[in-house]
């Protein structure tokens, strides 16, 4: 049995384990880690990994099922709110960075349909890398990662006649005529046309038959059927395979399944876009590198400079502020997978692009995707010291983290764990007028409490030195509602260590490990699901000195709604509908009003009247958290607003938002 591709497969994921484990030890984007995978193993370096079709194909349906998850939080209605942004800044962008770029190439003498490709080429920016970072840092949905995103999205309907172009020119030059841009033009809108078609009328009755077989593998099957035909689709006319596959993802973002479809494709999706970035790295030629240095890095410099001011120009029409133009800028500056494929073609053939000049710029453009990870990663600081502090003084994260400070100094309960038990606390709680400081370890949830105004902090409730910093020394009551005894207890030792006289009350889903419990020094040890959330509440409410009338008149209010107040939660990104039955399935959502929503300038009251059948509980602006909002509060651009009901309802109720 032949033992080389076995070789090959433990020397990547032996490189990729040790690689990514000391980037995130130091603190630097994954990304990173598998892009020095790419160029330690690939062909041009060690030549351990082959630069086959078959890893640029699998490479390549990592972005796939990048872009369809993406679409699954991105729904039509959003889609038709951010057209403005799509295809006024993408044009702007692509025009400005084009046109300088083919400028540039015109005095180096190369003819004008050359250069026209190899312009849209530099112009081009990484979906998959961009999208990829700004999702780990919780960036997507601030003003320049919505920018941002717009920007690719306009790319890879761009990428299309840039292709076309290239490849009539590679195949003898004046074949691209204007009839062949109508009928690609044609094409791609009747691609367009197929895969809504089957999102909107063929997607939710499939769904619906594969969800009530109960079997899992099936419905795993199907979701990764419905991505790659999507993807197929515009792939046979000429479209990127990534925008199918997006469009899918916003069809499916309209029907109940949607939480369950993420969950079957996260696993494929993490596994391929490793691949993906290591395909990239494997592209960096380092012996060109070395024998090229100073002409390398000085592309690699003039590209990331003159690509970064030319969007922060074309960018600045579109926002409030020269701040965000820059972090935008910065985003987009390095180069795209769209462009290297581009600039691929055109270099095999000296006649189209002269290999002194497509060389040593395709190099360039393959080490600005390297650095794209770091720029992205620090975009606000970058941006802050190009404008001389100009910017705003502090992001939204140092803003709560500094209210998380202030709060510590503080009288204040310490939430251990923020998931279905510790916000139905904190929702109690905040109603009798307590500050509560919670702590948990799911970004997702956080990033959707921090929205709408919780005070969560990310970190290990077990750490000491995290719970110096969350105030347990100023803490009122410690309550651990993480369902695993064993977790419990590490928290409550570290608790002890640092204060013995807090109460600690403690969330358990059975009677085991009440002892142990106990013995490390919990005072006491509560049941689990709504009852226990309401025998926390109580006991809490209690030692904060509530009077026992008004504590026993507030419990037999909430059990009289049915626990309304207990089912209003933000779910975590894997979470699955346990009861199909619609009973107990209210959650709450928060939704950002981008520029050109339909529900801005209107009244709570008047988007309920266009459909909107939920419970509207706050809305968020410049920081400021209002609680149950009144019929006539006017929404504005940039709100946050949350609100509660069946995930049917929130969907409905988010597309009148966004569309009206």
């Amino acid at each position: 049995m032949p033992t080389q591709p076995l070789t090959q497969v433990l020397a990547l994921l032996l490189a990729s384990v040790v690689v990514v484990a000391v980037a995130r030890r130091q603190g630097l984007p994954p990304t990173l880690g598998y892009l020095v995978v790419g160029l330690m193993l690939g062909p041009l370096a060690f030549g351990v990994l082959p630069d086959g079709e078959a890893t640029r194909a699998l490479a390549e349906i990592g972005v796939v099922f990048l872009l369809f998850t993406l679409g699954l939080d991105f729904l039509w209605a959003r889609m038709l709110a951010m057209r403005r942004e799509v295809f006024g800044l993408g044009t702007a962008q692509l025009l400005v960075v084009g046109v300088a770029a083919i400028g540039v190439l015109r005095l180096l003498g190369v003819a004008w349909a050359p250069a026209v490709v190899v312009g849209g080429a530099v112009a081009m920016s990484s979906t998959a890398i961009v999208l990829q970072q700004l999702t780990d840092q919780s960036e997507l949905n601030r003003t320049h990662g919505r920018l941002a995103f717009a920007v690719l999205l306009f790319q890879d309907l761009a990428f299309v006649p840039l292709l076309a172009l290239a490849t009539a020119l590679v195949r003898g030059g004046g074949a691209f005529t204007g009839l062949n841009l109508v009928r690609l033009v044609v094409e791609g809108l009747l691609a367009l046309f197929v895969v809504l078609a089957i999102g909107r009328w063929l997607l939710r009755p499939v769904f619906y038959e594969i969800a009530h077989s109960r079997l899992r593998e099936l419905f795993t099957l199907t979701v990764l059927l419905v991505v790659l035909s999507c993807a197929w689709v515009t792939a046979q006319v000429g479209l990127s395979m990534a925008l199918g596959a997006f469009l899918a993802g916003m069809m499916l973002a309209e029907t109940e399944y949607r939480h369950q479809v993420e969950s079957a494709v996260r696993p494929f999706r993490e596994l391929l876009l490793g691949l993906f970035f290591i395909s990239v790295g494997m592209l960096l030629d380092l012996r060109l590198l070395y024998a090229h240095f100073l002409l390398v890095t000085g592309i690699l410099a003039l590209l990331l400079v003159a690509k970064a001011l030319l969007i922060s120009l074309a960018t600045r029409p579109f926002v409030g502020g020269t701040f965000k133009a820059v972090r935008t800028s910065i985003v987009l500056a390095g180069g795209g997978e769209f462009g290297v494929a581009l600039l691929t073609i055109l270099v095999r053939h000296d006649s189209l692009l002269p290999a002194r000049i497509g060389q040593p710029l395709l190099a360039a453009l393959v080490l600005s995707m390297v650095l794209s990870p770091l720029l992205i990663r620090y975009n606000r600081r970058i941006a802050r010291a190009l404008l001389g502090e100009r910017g705003p003084p502090a992001t939204a994260l140092e803003r709560e983290a500094e209210a998380a400070g202030a709060l510590a100094q503080r009288e204040h309960v310490v939430l251990c764990g923020f998931g279905r038990v510790g916000q139905n606390i904190a929702r109690v709680l905040e109603s009798q007028g307590f500050e509560y400081l919670a702590l948990d370890l799911d970004p997702a949830r956080i990033r959707l409490a921090r929205q709408a105004g919780d005070a969560v902090v990310y970190g290990d409730s077990a750490d000491e030195e995290l719970l110096r910093q969350v105030g347990i020394d100023k803490a009122s009551a410690v309550i651990i509602t993480f369902a695993n005894p064993a977790v419990s207890v590490g928290i409550v030792r570290a608790v002890r260590r640092l204060r013995e006289d807090v109460p600690v009350l403690v969330r358990t889903q059975d009677d085991i490990g009440l002892a142990e419990l106990a013995e490390a020094g919990a005072t006491d040890v509560v049941p689990e699901t709504f009852e226990a959330s309401l025998m926390l509440v109580s006991q809490v409410l209690l030692l904060l000195n509530l009077p026992p009338p008004r504590v026993l008149r507030l419990v037999g209010d909430i059990r009289a709604s049915r626990y309304a107040t207990l089912r209003g939660i933000f779910r975590h990104e894997g979470a699955q509908v346990v009861d199909e039955t619609h009973a107990f399935r209210e959650e709450l959502r928060a939704i950002v009003l981008p520029p050109g929503a339909a529900a801005i300038g209107r009244t709570v009251d008047e988007v309920r009247g266009q459909g909107a059948d939920v419970t509207f509980t706050a809305v968020r602006r410049h920081g400021i958290t209002g609680r149950q909002p009144a019929g006539d509060t006017q929404l504005r651009d940039g709100d946050v607003v949350v609100i509660y009901g069946t995930p049917e309802a929130l969907e409905h109720a988010e597309a009148v938002l966004l569309a009206g």
